[in-house]
């Protein structure tokens, strides 16, 4: 035979074929369509348990990262920009460590802010306490700490009255105090009416310049009690005789920082002091990736618990595709009949089912992301929205359709026609 004509005839059935096949996928939609039509109430009734299903899985990741979101806001406020050094001991023998202390001083601070220009804020801190007259003959033991004005940052302290003291505080050496809200409270009845007394520390008086409280809980992470009294550094010396500091604070600019930032400011410390000294130094990024963890497999179990309410919704469309299946024996005998082949009559239930599911699928992840979005646009809240979980829930109400809508599909095109045509 002319190649020639071979080539053309090839090309010809190719075309038609390829036709064959738009028709028959237009068809299939088609068909799919006027069964919607001729059963509205059941097409919607079955679309409806993924509609919940899909909503579910958007909202579950909503609120997921919100609540991720919420908790990893409050630890960053604990300081986890800031690395804290202090000395841990040193000396070869007990008898050296006892002797032979080389606390950290001020001069270990200068030295690491001079060298690191990352460093937005440093302080240190020294401790005492002092037993505070409360009156009535109430006296109690109270944590004082010198600290620099910078403390204030670090910590991010909240300030509800008053000031906190400021560079010339310190350098002038003022008898000043900020004080906590619980002794504010219990000394002078309230945060506002401590502002401007004085009361006194080793009986040299000090004068309440401010009341403060912290951002959020911290659970103990920092050194800061209930009855804290915080007064400047260059004040403190005054009743310790010593230039030592127990902690010194330093705040990165950012997280990402503070593991180099760890590692230089250990090295530059170590430099200036004895061999056998032994400095640690802390950070709260540990703390900050286990939140991250822990919330991130929070989140993923509440996605597989909402899965199960898509899994339900598949379950419903696979008990209707088998009860439209068996209602429309008759129509499937007679497709057979006219030609249609199994692949045919199996492309158009599993169609139904998909198309079933996926619209209750888009109808679904426009209400659940209306939720977050209307909370935003009305409230000052930015809920987070994950596009990624508009993939996923799409992407499970085609699998949904897909499996279960295979076994009615495939019990449809596995009648025989004969059988069908005679069915009553």
């Amino acid at each position: 035979m002319n190649p020639v004509v071979t080539s053309r005839r090839t090309t010809f059935e190719e075309t038609l074929l390829s036709a064959r096949r738009t028709m028959l996928l237009s068809e299939i939609l088609k068909l799919a369509v006027d069964s919607f039509r001729a059963a509205k109430t059941r097409f919607f009734l079955t679309a409806l348990g993924m509609v919940i299903g899909t909503a579910s899985v958007i909202l579950v990741v909503t609120i997921g990262m919100t609540g991720k979101a919420y908790i990893l806001d409050l630890i960053q406020k604990f300081g986890t920009n800031s690395v804290e050094v202090e000395y841990a001991g040193g000396g070869a023998t007990a008898l050296e460590r006892v002797r032979y202390t080389d606390y950290l001083t001020r001069e270990d601070e200068k030295a690491v802010v001079d060298q690191l220009p990352n460093v937005m804020y440093s302080s240190p801190v020294m401790d005492m306490h002092d037993r505070i007259s409360f009156g009535g003959g109430v006296v109690k033991d109270t944590l004082v700490l010198g600290v620099s004005p910078q403390y204030l940052f670090i910590h991010n302290l909240i300030v509800t009255a008053g000031r906190f003291f400021d560079d010339t505080d310190d350098i002038t050496h003022q008898k000043c105090a900020v004080v906590s809200e619980e002794f504010a409270k219990e000394r002078y009845g309230g945060t506002y009416s401590a502002v401007g007394r004085t009361f006194e520390i080793s009986g040299i008086p000090f004068t309440v310049i401010g009341v403060f409280k912290m951002s959020v809980n911290d659970f103990g992470q920092s050194e800061i009690a209930d009855q804290t009294i915080l007064i400047p550094y260059s004040v403190v010396r005054y009743f310790t005789g010593t230039e030592r500091v127990n902690q010194i604070y330093f705040s990165m600019r950012s997280m990402s920082q503070v593991p180099d930032a760890q590692n230089d400011i250990l090295r530059i410390i170590k430099s200036r002091h004895r061999i056998n000294s032994v400095y640690k130094a802390q950070t709260l990024t540990e703390l900050l990736d286990i939140a991250n963890k822990s919330a991130d497999a929070l989140t993923m179990v509440l996605v597989l618990v909402a899965c199960v309410t898509l899994a339900v919704g598949g379950v419903g469309i696979m008990n209707i595709m088998l009860a439209n299946v068996r209602s429309r024996i008759r129509e499937i005998g007679i497709r057979k009949a006219l030609g249609a082949t199994f692949r045919e009559i199996k492309l158009q239930f599993l169609a139904e089912a998909v198309i079933i599911s996926l619209t209750g699928g888009i109808v679904g992840t426009l209400v659940g992301i209306s939720v977050p979005l209307s909370i935003r646009l009305f409230t000052d809240y930015k809920i987070p929205i994950s596009p990624w979980s508009v993939i996923i829930a799409l992407a499970s109400a085609v699998g949904v359709g897909v499996v279960f809508g295979t076994v009615p599909a495939t019990r449809a095109a596995q009648m025989d026609p004969v059988d069908a045509l005679k069915y009553e």
